[in-house]
Parts: structure tokens; C-alpha cells; sequence
């Protein structure tokens, strides 16, 4: 186990990191790609809907969804200090009666998990190392909607990726970022059966909602 009581190398968010991001969402807003990746989903609908919010930290996407008349959420994220904050926040809201919050690995958990109407990854692609056991299983769980942030394909980017975990290796830190192949999660997402829906970028940020393709539909819009 790491310092946070996670077990892929996530050390890195630990509580001081969950209290800053809680500090930083209450006086700022949810973070820029965070706000694109809501409106997407905002755009396709969430009334009356349900979320599964993978890596979700302190509960930003899910705090913002229910607000806008979602009727229940899932956050499942392997950092307990996080997890600790966002059931805090949830409480504080008064949103534990529409927001279920579970500790641990989504990849190890999925089994236990049920489908829900919308799927959400923000920034979360880039922690994991098997991109494709962790986008086959979250796809396969949005029943319409399927939103992700994750790096953008760019030699800048994967440098600062490799510049990040250079960093981490001299801290003796277990925490590694991936910069994971765009192309490969859009097939991987393509092969559970949801096309492209809207997209934005920031230099460093992909922001891409993703739809499900209903049976008969031709396989791009």
C-alpha cells in the first residue's frame, strides 16, 4: 500500500492534495477542462439520469451533474483521502442520498458495478496503465453517454509526461502519468459501440463525449 492506502503508485493524492482541490473547487469553480467535459455532458442531458464517475477525486463532475437535476451518482476512486473529502463535501450539500461514493480500484471493482446512463473519466486515462482493460470496462458501463479527459497526442506532451515521471522516480515516488495513444482509446471506445459526440482541446487536454450507437444506426454521424 502506498501512503494514501492506495495500491497502483496514486501517493500523490493524498489529503493535503484532496483539501487543496476542495479549497480550489469552492472558490473557483470546477477547472477548465472539467467545465468543457460538463457542458458536453450537459448538452447530451442528465435529467433524471444516472453516473458512474471513475478517478472522480473530490466529487467536482458529480457535484456539478446532480446539481443540474441528475438523479443519482457513483463515485468510485482509489484514493481514500479523496474519497474522504468528497463524502464530506457530498454531506455538506446535502447529497448523500443521490450520490454513492466507493473506495478502491474501478479496473478491480467493475464487476460489482452496474451500468449507469452516463460514464465519466476526467483526467483519469492518464493514470492508469492498462489503457485498455480500463476503457473496455468504464465503455462498457455507459449506457448512453461517455465523457473523457486525457492527454492529447503531442510530442510536448509526452515530454512532460516523461519530464513528471523523472521527477517522481528522484522522489522515489511509485506514482507514474501515461500518455496513452488517442487513436487506441477511440477504437477501444468505438468497439463497445459509442461514436464521437463533441470535442475540445486546451494545449495539453483532449475533452471528448462519446455516444451510444443505437442498434441499426449507421457507425459515424
Amino acid at each position: 500500500m502506498d501512503a494514501c492506502g492506495c495500491e497502483q503508485g496514486y501517493e500523490i493524492f493524498d489529503r493535503r492534495n484532496a483539501d487543496a482541490d476542495l479549497v480550489r473547487y469552492r472558490r473557483s469553480g470546477p477547472d477548465q477542462t472539467t467545465r468543457m467535459l460538463l457542458g458536453f455532458v450537459r448538452a447530451a442531458g442528465v435529467e433524471g439520469r444516472t453516473l458512474l464517475d471513475i478517478g472522480g477525486g473530490i466529487g467536482v463532475v458529480d457535484h456539478e451533474l446532480l446539481d443540474a437535476g441528475l438523479s443519482h451518482a457513483l463515485l468510485v476512486d482509489a484514493s481514500p483521502p479523496s474519497v474522504h473529502v468528497a463524502r464530506a463535501e457530498a454531506r455538506r450539500r446535502g447529497e448523500l442520498d443521490r450520490l454513492e461514493i466507493m473506495d478502491g480500484d474501478f479496473v478491480a471493482r467493475a464487476a460489482a458495478i452496474q451500468p449507469t446512463d452516463i460514464v465519466t473519466l476526467d483526467r483519469v486515462i492518464c493514470c492508469y496503465p492498462s489503457v485498455e482493460r480500463l476503457v473496455r470496462l468504464s465503455a462498457d458501463r455507459a449506457k448512453s453517454v461517455y465523457g473523457l479527459v486525457l492527454p492529447r497526442d503531442r510530442w510536448l506532451v509526452r515530454f512532460a509526461i516523461w519530464l513528471e515521471n523523472h521527477w517522481m522516480r528522484l522522489r522515489r515516488r511509485r506514482y507514474r502519468a501515461y500518455a496513452h495513444s488517442n487513436a487506441t482509446v477511440d477504437a477501444l471506445v468505438a468497439a463497445a459501440g459509442l461514436r464521437p459526440r463533441a470535442e475540445g482541446r486546451t494545449f495539453y487536454w483532449r475533452v471528448v463525449v462519446y455516444e451510444r450507437v443505437a442498434p441499426g444506426a449507421p457507425a459515424s454521424a
